[in-house]
C-alpha cells in the first residue's frame, strides 16, 4: 500500500495531478489522480522496487526512483511540486542525492548540475547514520572544510573552506563572524548545503572560503511527529522532538522542534544545549508567508591553552586530560531570533520574496589568553579575560526573480536589495595569572576570579566599545540557459558599508596608527563602497558530465569586536578561479564532483595570540567529491582535498611572507560508508563506519607551532524497522590523540574514544 500528498510550493493541495508508479522489475505502470484534498492511494501493490512520477499542469515534472515498497509496511509518499517557471524536472533519489538537486544557496531554483560553483549537500539521512548531533559532526562530509581553523577555543563553531574564513548562515540569514560566534545543532535541521569559494553577489559579505547555509524542515500539510534520544561517553545525553501538520485554520500548517542536550565532556569540557524553534507557515492563492521564532540557551567551556606547546608541538609526555586553562572558564550566551518571510507568486514568470530577520544575543566569556611562555618547566604569562557582548541584528531582503526569454534563450534573473543593522556593546577585560610551575604535572593555581585584578591596558586586552554598521547592497544574479547543454551564470553586487567605533573608556596604550590613540568622546568610522562579481559556464559534453569554469571578486568587512582593537579596518577583497567537472552516472548511483582552485585575499584578518593582524594570502589546490550506490546495500561517500596555502605579504612581520597560514592543512580525506545486511534472515540491520585524515596546521605565522596530522576512525551498528531505528556507535575507534585546533598557546584536544547510542522514532511524513 502506497498513499501521500501532493501540495505546491506554497503547501496548497495540487488536485487533478497525475500520479504513476512503476515497477522497476516489470515496468508496468499504475495510475491515479489527486483528490479534492491533493491526496492519492495505491492499494494492492507487489512488493518490490519503484519509481513514483507526479504530473500536474503549470508544475514541474516530479520523479523519486528507489522506492522499496515492502509486504505489511504502508509507504506515505508525499510531494511538493515546483512551479513550472521556476524549475525544471525535478528527480529526487533515496540514501543518496543527484544533481538534479536544487540547493538554496543558488537562490534562483536552478540544478546542481546547472551551476558553475562547487555546492555540496549533506542531507539528513546521511547526518541520521552517522549518529551526528552538531554541525561540527557533518561538516566533515563536505571537501575542502577544517574544523578549528584559527581561535578554535570549543565554545562556538569555527570553520575554514580553503584555508579561508566561512560564514554560517541558518536558513539564508548570516550568524555572523564565527570568531566568538555561535554552536550549531542538527534541531530541525534537513541538510547543509555547502557553497565552496565566495559567494559575492548572493550573499552580502562575499565570505572569502565559502558559505555554509543550515537548512531546517519546513512545515507539513500532514500531521507528522517523532524524536530521537541519544546517550553516550562523557555524560552526553541528547533528546529532540518535533511535530508538525495542519491546524483548524485552512493552508495554516504549524511545526515545533525542541532540544535539550547536556554533555560533561571529554576533559571536563561540559556543554548544554536547550532550543525551541516554532514555525507557522500559511498559504493564499499566491503568497505562502512564513513565521519561524528561535530560542536558545547555550553552554560550553573554552580551553585556549589545550595540551600547550614544547618545542614546537603540543606536549606528549602528560595525559590528554592534563589542564592548562582555567577549570572555571564559561563561553555561554542566549540567543534569540524572529524571521518572516513572504513569497509571492506575483505573475507566471515572477515571485517576490520578501524577508526579515532579528536577532540577539547575550554573550559572555571567561576564558584563558591566547598565549604564554615555557620556560623550564614554568609555564608563565597566563592570563584570563572577561568579556561581555550584547549583539543585535537587523536584516531585511528583498528579492524579486524574473524568468523570461531572449529569443531562444532563457534567463532566471534574480534581483536584490538588502538592508542590514548590527550593533555590539563589547565589554572586555584582561587578568594576569600566577604561573604554572610544573607543565610535567601541572597543577592550575587559580580556582575562582577572588583576588584577581582585572585591567585594560596595552598588556591587558580590554575595552568598553560600541560599534555598529549599516550595510546596503544591490545585488543581481542571471542563469542562462544558452542551449539544452550550455549554461552561463553572471551576478553583481554594489555594496555600501558604513562602519562605526565609539569607545566609551580610554585604554592606555590603545593606538589608531603612529601615535593616535584610540579614546572618547572621538567616534571612528569608515565608508566603503565595494563591488563583487561573478562569472561562470558550464557545459553538458555528455549525458551527466559537466565541466565547469568560474571567476568571482569579493569583498569581506572586517568589522567585530577583535578586529576592531586598533581601530575600524579597511575591508578585505580578493579573487577566485576555478574550474572542476560535475559527472553523474550510473542511474545516478555515482554522484563525482572535482575542482581546482585559485584564491587570492588582500587585508585577510586573523588572530594570532589574541592579537589582531592583516595579510595577503594565496590558496591553490584541488578537491573532489564522490557518492556512490553499489547495488541496493552499498553506499559510499567520500572527499579529498590538497592545497597550498601561503602568506603572500605579512606587514606586521615581513618574515612570515612565503609561510602557510595559521590553522591551514594541505591535505583533509574523508571517507564514510555503510552496507546493508541481514542476520538469521532478518533484514533492517546496517554497519557503517569512516575515516578522517588531516594534515599538520600551524599555530603561528613563522610555522615554529604545529599541531601534527591525525587518523581517526569510527564505526556504528543500526537496525531499522518502520518508524524506529536504533544505532550504537564507536568513536576514535583506535583512541588517537589528536588534536582539532591548532591555537596560539596549545593544541585543542579531540575526543579520546568514545561510545553512544541512540533511538529514533517517526509517525508521518517527515523523517529525521
Amino acid at each position: 500500500m502506497a498513499d501521500g500528498r501532493v501540495v505546491d510550493p506554497s503547501g496548497a493541495a495540487v488536485i487533478h495531478a497525475k500520479v504513476t508508479l512503476m515497477n522497476s522489475e516489470d515496468h508496468v505502470p499504475i495510475s491515479t489522480v489527486t483528490s479534492d484534498s491533493g491526496s492519492y492511494h495505491f492499494q494492492s501493490i507487489t512488493p518490490a522496487l519503484y519509481s513514483l512520477t507526479v504530473e500536474a499542469d503549470g508544475f514541474a515534472r516530479y520523479q523519486q526512483t528507489e522506492i522499496n515498497i515492502t509486504r505489511g509496511r504502508p509507504e506515505i509518499l508525499d510531494v511538493r511540486l515546483q512551479m513550472e517557471s521556476a524549475s525544471q524536472s525535478v528527480t529526487v533519489r533515496v540514501d543518496e542525492l543527484s544533481l538534479q538537486q536544487i540547493p538554496t544557496v543558488g537562490k534562483t531554483e536552478t540544478k546542481l548540475e546547472d551551476m558553475p560553483i562547487s555546492v555540496q549537500i549533506i542531507g539528513r539521512d546521511l547526518m541520521s547514520a552517522q549518529g551526528d548531533v552538531e554541525l561540527k559532526d557533518a561538516i566533515r562530509n563536505s571537501s575542502g572544510v577544517v574544523q578549528g581553523g584559527s581561535d578554535g577555543f570549543g565554545f562556538g563553531d569555527r570553520f575554514q573552506i580553503r584555508g579561508l574564513e566561512a560564514r554560517i548562515y541558518n536558513d539564508g540569514f548570516s550568524d555572523g563572524d564565527e570568531r566568538n560566534g555561535i554552536p550549531h545543532s542538527l534541531n530541525g535541521v534537513e541538510r547543509v548545503e555547502v557553497l565552496e569559494g565566495p559567494g559575492s553577489s548572493l550573499f552580502g559579505s562575499g565570505p572569502p572560503g565559502g558559505t555554509i547555509d543550515v537548512v531546517h524542515f519546513v512545515p507539513s500539510p500532514l500531521l507528522s511527529y517523532g524524536g530521537t534520544f541519544q546517550s553516550g561517553s562523557f555524560g552526553l545525553f541528547s533528546g529532540n522532538g518535533y511535530i508538525t501538520g495542519p491546524t483548524i485554520v485552512h493552508n495554516l500548517n504549524y511545526q515545533l522542534d525542541g532540544l535539550a542536550q547536556h554533555e560533561d565532556g571529554f576533559r571536563s569540557l561540559g556543554s548544554a544545549d536547550y532550543e525551541l524553534r516554532p514555525v507557522l507557515s500559511w498559504a493564499s492563492r499566491k503568497n505562502l508567508f512564513s513565521f519561524v521564532a528561535d530560542a536558545r540557551e547555550l553552554r560550553a567551556t573554552p580551553d585556549p591553552a589545550g595540551l600547550i606547546y614544547l618545542n614546537g608541538q603540543p606536549i606528549t609526555s602528560v595525559s590528554r586530560e592534563a589542564k592548562y586553562s582555567t577549570p572555571f572558564s564559561v563561553g555561554d550566551q542566549s540567543l534569540a531570533r524572529v524571521t518572516l518571510s513572504d513569497v509571492w507568486q506575483a505573475r507566471s514568470n515572477l515571485t517576490v520574496t520578501n524577508r526579515f530577520s532579528y536577532m540577539y544575543r547575550n554573550l559572555w566569556i571567561l576564558r584563558n589568553g591566547d598565549g604564554g611562555t615555557v620556560t623550564g618547566m614554568v609555564f608563565s604569562g597566563r592570563q584570563l579575560r572577561k568579556q561581555h557582548d550584547l549583539l543585535s541584528d537587523f536584516d531585511y531582503e528583498a528579492e524579486p526573480v524574473w524568468i523570461f526569454r531572449t529569443g531562444r534563450i532563457r534567463h532566471t534573473l534574480l534581483t536584490g536589495f538588502e538592508a542590514q543593522h548590527q550593533s555590539v556593546t563589547a565589554n572586555r577585560a584582561t587578568a594576569d595569572l600566577n604561573n604554572i610551575t610544573n607543565i610535567f604535572a601541572p597543577v592550575v593555581p587559580e580556582t575562582s576570579t577572588d583576588g584577581l585584578v582585572f585591567l585594560q591596558d596595552a598588556k591587558h586586552s580590554g575595552f568598553l566599545d560600541d560599534l555598529s554598521a549599516n550595510y546596503f547592497g544591490l545585488y543581481a544574479t542571471d542563469q542562462i540557459d544558452v542551449t539544452q547543454r550550455l549554461k552561463v551564470r553572471i551576478g553583481g553586487r554594489q555594496d555600501w558599508w558604513d562602519t562605526r567605533l565609539a569607545p566609551q573608556v580610554f585604554v592606555p596604550g590603545r593606538i589608531l596608527s603612529g601615535n593616535a590613540l584610540i579614546e572618547p568622546p572621538n567616534v571612528y568610522t569608515r565608508d566603503d563602497s565595494p563591488f563583487s562579481w561573478n562569472a561562470g559556464a558550464v557545459y553538458r559534453i555528455l549525458p551527466g558530465v559537466s565541466p565547469f569554469f568560474g571567476v568571482a571578486r569579493s569583498n569581506l568587512v572586517n568589522f567585530n569586536s577583535e578586529a576592531t582593537q586598533n581601530g575600524v579596518q579597511a575591508p578585505e577583497s580578493g579573487l577566485q578561479y576555478e574550474a572542476g567537472v560535475k559527472v553523474s552516472a550510473l542511474d545516478n548511483h555515482l554522484m563525482f564532483t572535482a575542482a581546482g582552485f585559485d584564491v587570492k585575499r588582500n587585508n585577510v584578518f586573523t588572530l594570532v595570540g589574541d592579537v589582531p593582524v592583516f595579510n595577503d594570502q594565496k590558496t591553490q589546490g584541488g578537491e573532489a567529491n564522490l557518492q556512490l550506490l553499489l547495488g541496493r546495500r552499498w553506499n559510499i561517500t567520500a572527499n579529498a582535498t590538497g592545497q597550498h596555502a601561503s602568506l603572500t605579504d605579512n606587514p606586521s612581520n615581513p618574515a612570515a611572507t612565503g609561510k602557510r597560514p595559521v590553522g591551514v592543512p594541505q591535505h583533509i580525506f574523508n571517507l564514510w560508508t555503510t552496507y546493508d545486511l541481514k542476520f538469521a534472515g532478518i533484514r533492517g540491520f546496517r554497519i557503517g563506519g569512516g575515516v578522517t585524515n588531516r594534515d599538520r596546521m600551524y599555530g603561528d605565522l613563522l610555522n615554529t607551532k604545529f599541531i601534527p596530522s591525525f587518523t581517526t576512525a569510527d564505526a556504528v551498528l543500526s537496525y531499522a524497522v518502520p518508524r524506529w531505528n536504533a544505532t550504537f556507535g564507536v568513536r576514535n575507534l583506535a583512541d588517537t590523540r589528536y588534536f582539532v585546533a591548532a591555537n596560539g598557546a596549545g593544541g585543542f584536544v579531540g575526543d579520546a574514544r568514545s561510545v553512544f547510542g541512540s533511538l529514533r522514532w517517526t509517525f508521518g511524513s517527515r523523517h529525521e
